[in-house]
């Protein structure tokens, strides 16, 4: 499952980054990490981009890249 699938308000945890390297990298600086929880706060109107919380920071991200995410449940 990845990010961009996810339900609202329902925390996940991060299993891995993929996508290309660029693309990794400034994920995982945003604190998108494995083993990091995340929770989908809000999606836009047309469905980009998402807003997460993730390490008690709100970031907004793509949906392309939210598809780049794999996810597990908590």
């Amino acid at each position: 499952m990845t990010l961009a699938d996810v339900a609202l308000k329902q925390p996940m945890t991060v299993v891995a980054v993929g996508g290309e390297r660029g693309l990794r990298r400034r994920l995982m600086e945003l604190g998108l990490v494995p083993g990091t929880t995340v929770t989908v706060e809000r999606v836009a109107p047309l469905g980009d981009p998402l807003e997460l919380r993730a390490r008690g920071c709100t970031l907004s991200i793509r949906s392309s890249d939210a598809r780049a995410i794999a996810v597990a449940p908590c």
